[in-house]
This record gives structure tokens, sequence and C-alpha cells, in this order.
């Protein structure tokens, strides 16, 4: 496998990266208008660094002028609480991960590489329909049908949760401290949106993040 690897900088891309370290050859991150672009790049560069990973950062600014989603700074708050589907459902960004996929895809095939990695997983499912499997898959059959090489989606952390996902990077030996969750996007974790609290809650025994509450 020859892969380049959507990577936001967060905690399960983080983990994605270091997992497959020795076939990623490339790691792209989408700045798109979000409240958390500049924490998470700083952290996507930093281990990209450390690992000697090339890292490309392409803007998609078009999304946070003309897509509606929590996310984007001057549109509705935050929400806080649990992650889940009733809370949350104001973060999505309509068909993000399509977006980011496709151009994954070209830049794969424009490098030789013959894989995309994504860090989805089972908590997202019921919130975002790009996460889902049946998603993954049938992006997938469009990008193996698309490219002359037969480029294939691959998201190894699709049926498993973000627990799971803690606990393998703790094996990789992934800084967590050099990871970005918050959807407020503030300097430190916030520790009250959803994000914040299932980070808390996959992280629990050896959590190094610094939340405001």
């Amino acid at each position: 496998m020859k892969a380049v690897i959507v990577y936001s900088g967060g905690m399960d891309s983080t983990v994605l990266l270091y997992r497959y370290r020795k076939e990623i050859s490339l790691a792209v991150t989408f700045t798109y208008g979000s409240r958390q672009d500049e924490a998470q790049l700083e952290c996507a560069g930093w281990n990209c660094a450390r690992l000697g990973i090339r890292h490309l950062v392409i803007p998609l600014d078009f999304m946070g002028k003309y897509f509606k989603s929590s996310m984007f700074e001057g549109q509705e708050d935050i929400p806080h609480g649990k992650y889940d589907e009733e809370n949350m459902k104001s973060t999505v960004v309509p068909f993000r991960n399509g977006i980011m996929l496709s151009v994954a895809v070209g830049l794969a095939e424009s490098n030789g590489l013959d894989t995309v990695l994504i860090a989805n997983h089972a908590g997202d499912h019921t919130i975002y329909p790009d996460c889902r499997p049946e998603f993954i898959d049938a992006i997938s059959s469009a990008a193996k049908a698309g490219t002359f090489e037969g480029i294939s989606i691959v998201s190894p952390f699709c049926n498993i949760t973000k627990r799971e996902i803690a606990l393998i990077g703790r094996e990789e030996g992934v800084p967590f401290e050099r990871t970005y969750s918050c959807y407020e996007g503030r300097a430190r974790h916030c520790g009250l949106c959803g994000t914040c609290n299932e980070r808390k809650e996959a992280l629990e025994g050896f959590d190094p993040t610094e939340y405001e509450q």
C-alpha cells in the first residue's frame, strides 16, 4: 500500500497517521473555514514533521462561505453536552468527506499512490452521513471506477469506537497532547462541547489534554 492520508490533526486521524506511517507517502490537510482550522493545522504540521511525512495544506474556503454548519465562525453556536445525533447534528458540514476524498483521490493518482486513508469511526455513523460504511464503500467504488490505477479508499477505523482508537494510539506512542479536537477552536479545549466530552471518554486514564472545564 502506498497511501495519501486525509489528515486533520485531530485525535483519530493522528492515530491513523502513526499506525500506517510506513505506508503513508503524503498527508493532506484541508482548511475550510472551521473554528478548528488553525489549531488542527498546527498539530498536523508538527506530527508530519516528527514522522518525516510530506505534508500538503489545501484550502477549501468556499465551504465556509457557502455551506451551513455551526462549525463555521459567524453561524450558530457550537452545541455543548453529549456527543449524539440530536445534539451534534448542527456540526455537520454537508458532504465534507465527499469533497475531501475526491481531492485526495486526485492527489493519489497524481503522485503514483494507490490508496486514500481516512479516519472516520463507528461513533460518527449516526451523526455524519459521509462517515457511514455505505458511503465509504460507495465512494471507494467510484474512485476505483474513475481512476486509471483504481485508487482505493480505506477506512481502517470505520467499525471501531473512539476508545478503541485511543488504545491503538497509546500502543503506537501517539502524543495526544499534540492533537486537537475541540469544536470551539480555542487555545485550550473547552471541555464542554460534544467532541471534547467524546475525547475525555476515549482517553480516560491517559488523557494529557488541558481542558478549560
